[in-house]
């Protein structure tokens, strides 16, 4: 994988700021004089497949399938059909490199072996997961301190503990199967969340919060194996301001280039994780 990196971002199924994304992807390609391509969710996904594999060294998520999500009305989980689950567990156990941004955490909630890739969860309803039946994930618009958990890391070269206004989750994290990056500083009471589900379905005043709710990992980006696929996942990326912020476009760049380097790819096909495609 010498050579300029070829890099394809995803975006689709949630709202995001696309004018402050892309100009976040255009800064972090031209620095390291890699390219990039942009694709949209529904259609972005026909992209993942082991078809297209050598199209792109590096996959950037920035999207939410599988979920009907829209104000006013109970979101819902839709697919995937098995013929998309069984191509994405082909395209991860094969070994795509994947960067997961923030509400990615959401993808496919119909699906327990994604949950599995990715690391975790959110729930935009409740759902179950691994045996249990968990209530509705919550969210907190906070100013915080990202705290850098391992800085010998090739993604968090260069890159210090920074401070920022973004969006924590209150959702399953399952922190004892990857490896930390970044923490958050934060007061994580489940109180002082916001439960989605009502969010969504009668707006924010109207939301109680995540009570009950099993307390928060402070953690908030880490490396996994999904497949035989090297994955970052980094829960900050909420709004233009933290799209502009240099220490966070150092650590995307940094995860990008280390999901496509032959020595991420060795780690993962050294600790496989397959993943289960069925729905």
């Amino acid at each position: 994988m010498a050579g300029a990196r070829r890099i394809l971002a995803i975006t689709g199924g949630h709202r995001v700021d696309l004018d402050a994304f892309g100009a976040m992807m255009d800064a972090v390609c031209a620095e390291r004089a890699w390219a990039w391509a942009h694709a949209v969710q529904p259609s972005a996904q026909g992209w993942l497949s082991p078809r297209h594999a050598d199209a792109f060294d590096a996959v950037v998520c920035h999207d939410l399938p599988g979920l009907r999500l829209e104000r006013g009305r109970a979101p819902e989980p839709s697919g995937p059909d098995p013929t998309t689950a069984r191509t994405l567990a082909e395209l991860l156990n094969q070994g795509q490199g994947l960067v997961m941004l923030h509400h990615a955490l959401a993808g496919w909630p119909g699906w327990e072996g994604w949950a599995n890739a990715l690391g975790g969860r959110f729930h935009y309803a409740p759902g179950r997961l691994r045996g249990k039946d968990w209530p509705s994930s919550g969210t907190r618009l906070t100013r915080y301190t990202a705290r850098v958990a391992a800085p010998d890391h090739p993604v968090c070269a260069g890159v210090g503990d920074f401070e920022l206004d973004d969006e924590l989750y209150c959702c399953p994290v399952f922190a004892s199967e990857v490896v930390p990056l970044l923490r958050a500083d934060a007061d994580l009471d489940p109180a002082l969340f916001v439960r989605t589900y009502e969010h969504v379905l009668h707006g924010e005043e109207a939301a109680p919060d995540c009570t009950g709710h099993p307390p928060p990992s402070d953690l908030i980006g880490w490396a996994t194996v999904a497949g035989r696929s090297p994955l970052v996942m980094l829960q900050p990326g909420d709004s233009a301001a933290t799209f502009a912020l240099p220490p966070y476009r150092r650590l995307l760049g940094n995860a990008i280039a280390w999901v496509a380097s032959k020595a991420a790819h060795q780690w993962a096909a050294g600790h496989p994780a397959p993943v289960d495609p069925s729905p």
